[in-house]
């Protein structure tokens, strides 16, 4: 499991840009739907968690370097790093079709049964 990953594309579309989602006023590529993209990608990064449970977020640190316009590709890819019981760590690394180093990052997932879970809140 560990070193297992997973990589994902996305285009660059108006919902994905800071003006959109109110982080900020340009159209370009918002960090917060970069982290979404993040997050997403390692979530589907863990395909053998039981099929009654699923993984939550539980810490992200992540470095938005440079812009994308509209229309431009990205490809997101996680790494699992390290698993410590239902814990699981990963390396981020996001980049355009030019090769360009958009952001990277570390994150943590935890597995939680389902029904357990949502009891809790």
């Amino acid at each position: 499991m560990i070193n297992s990953t997973f990589t994902q594309t996305i285009k660059v579309t108006k919902e994905h840009t800071a003006e959109y989602l109110g982080s900020g006023s340009l159209a370009v590529f918002a960090t917060p739907a970069m982290i979404a993209l993040m997050e997403n990608t390692s979530l589907k990064c863990l395909s053998n968690i039981p099929e009654d449970s699923t993984s939550v977020g539980i810490s992200i640190q992540t470095n938005h370097f440079k812009a994308s316009a509209i229309g431009t590709i990205i490809h997101c890819t996680a790494k699992i790093s390290n698993v410590e019981g239902r814990r699981y760590s990963f390396l981020l690394e996001v980049n355009d079709d030019d090769g360009n180093l958009i952001g990277e990052g570390t994150h943590e997932r935890v597995v939680v049964n389902i029904e357990k879970f949502l009891t809790r809140i």
